[in-house]
């Protein structure tokens, strides 16, 4: 009996890594790429997997780093993506960083010269029907505005689908100092640890505001210029432009919440929101922001309870498309109003290049494994690839999902020396790396990837 191919939308870094592993399995592939018949804004190109932002893939320390962890994990799971920035690598301290064009040959060559992997330069415009055979829909954060639509349709309206990426900065919980800051939400209304509250006198706030309209700002991308600002979303140093009380009375209003230490109301207050349901990472509510990333934990860390706070994710604000995915997709990527297709790369809401690809790498093994009639193990959630694939489907705030890069703070705390109480720092992250690549071992084994 003929394999029906799976067909992988997106010749980005998901969709080449998706196809990779769904051919390195025996089942056939049609890659479908609309560049160059139709181009994005932002790609130059009509190559495979191309690389529009950066040539470097991040940090390639697996002890320390959660990239670096995600890095090891997919070289140990056959991933094309490493393969290929091992092959195109140039010299970046200890960041992994890649000639651009030699990357994207690479991996192009590989997939062309696989006789169950078949290219056709189209766009998909319409969402295939169940008779239609398995899909993954790798389209990137910049899908073109007729697939776009369609999927809106299908995911249940427009609240499910984002167009405009307005993001908050995200913090490490225990980075907090629980001695300036507490917890209680306005009024007391919900649980009490609703919110964590970093209180601000009037000195405090008035050089925070003036730190923010004096800080430095990252300039719109050509295609995002005439993209309006949603009021819900201005970014906090606009809201400051507009007038130096405007956040008092905003995001930063001290109404309902009173400090324990001094029985009073402060002058204003940054609140802290969990971002994921163990509450290991907390969202500054309200600080979607276009401050450089160096700007923002400069004037961020000015916030008292934040002096040595570990920013997981920095805030910014672009043109963006992604699914929110906790609600449309399955654990295993598929969509629930209709699981012949699987989602992809940025589109799930993942950010950056190497996670993109990560979650490529899963839904062609997924693919795989459905399409040869096998079970499909899931990674542990203690391993980078698991961590991620939970947070995009099960873990993340629902109401209030926004792209996220990997980072420890998705992962389950890790076990507990035998004396100890807490691990901080380098010893948690060291810890999750090791528990990390021990259970992606077993995982793979388990999943039976190496045939």
């Amino acid at each position: 009996m003929t394999q029906r191919p799976v067909t992988v939308v997106g010749a980005g870094l998901a969709g080449c890594e998706a196809a990779w592993q769904i051919a390195k399995a025996g089942i056939p592939v049609v890659l479908k790429e609309m560049r160059p018949k139709k181009m994005t804004p932002a790609h130059k190109t009509d190559g495979f997997a191309e690389l529009v932002c950066s040539n470097s893939l991040r940090s390639d320390d697996t002890v320390h780093n959660a990239v670096g962890l995600l890095h090891e994990e997919m070289r140990r799971c056959g991933s094309l993506i490493m393969e290929a920035a091992k092959d195109s690598a140039v010299p970046a301290g200890g960041a992994l960083a890649v000639d651009r064009a030699a990357f994207s040959k690479f991996i192009e060559e590989k997939l062309r010269a696989n006789p169950l992997v078949t290219l056709i330069r189209e766009e998909l415009t319409e969402l295939p029907d169940e008779k239609d055979g398995p899909y993954i829909i790798a389209t990137g954060p910049l899908t073109s505005p007729e697939l776009a639509d369609k999927i809106q349709a299908l995911a249940g309206g427009e609240e499910l689908l984002h167009f405009f990426d307005a993001i908050a900065p995200i913090v490490s919980a225990d980075s907090v100092d629980m001695t300036k800051a507490w917890k209680q939400s306005r009024y007391d209304r919900g649980d009490g640890d609703d919110y964590i509250n970093c209180p601000m006198s009037k000195e405090e706030y008035d050089a925070f505001i003036d730190a923010l309209l004096g800080g430095e700002k990252i300039a719109f991308k050509e295609w995002e210029k005439n993209t309006p600002y949603f009021e819900g979303c201005l970014p906090i140093e606009v809201m400051a432009e507009r007038g130096r009380e405007t956040l008092a009375f905003g995001p930063m209003k001290p109404v309902g919440l009173t400090d324990p230490r001094t029985g009073t109301r402060p002058y204003a207050v940054v609140q802290l929101r969990k971002e994921n349901r163990q509450g290991t990472l907390l969202n500054l509510v309200g600080f979607q922001t276009k401050l450089t990333y160096g700007e923002q934990k400069r004037i961020f860390k000015m916030i008292p309870g934040l002096e040595n706070a570990e920013f997981v994710r920095l805030g910014g604000i672009h043109r963006n498309t992604f699914i929110c995915s906790p609600k449309v997709l399955d654990e295993t990527l598929r969509l629930k109003a209709r699981t012949n297709i699987r989602f992809a790369g940025q589109v799930t809401g993942c950010e950056g290049y190497v996670e993109s690809a990560s979650v490529g790498l899963m839904a062609g093994l997924f693919a795989a494994k459905e399409a040869l009639g096998q079970a499909i193990v899931l990674p542990p959630e203690t391993t980078a690839l698991g961590a991620m694939l939970r947070h995009i489907t099960v873990n993340a705030n629902e109401e209030c999902f926004q792209p996220m890069n990997i980072n420890f703070g998705l992962f389950p705390p890790p076990p507990l020396p035998e004396g100890k109480r807490k691990l901080k720092g380098l010893d948690r992250k060291r810890a999750q790396s090791e528990r990390a690549l021990h259970d992606l071992d077993l995982w793979i084994r388990e999943a039976k990837l190496n045939g």
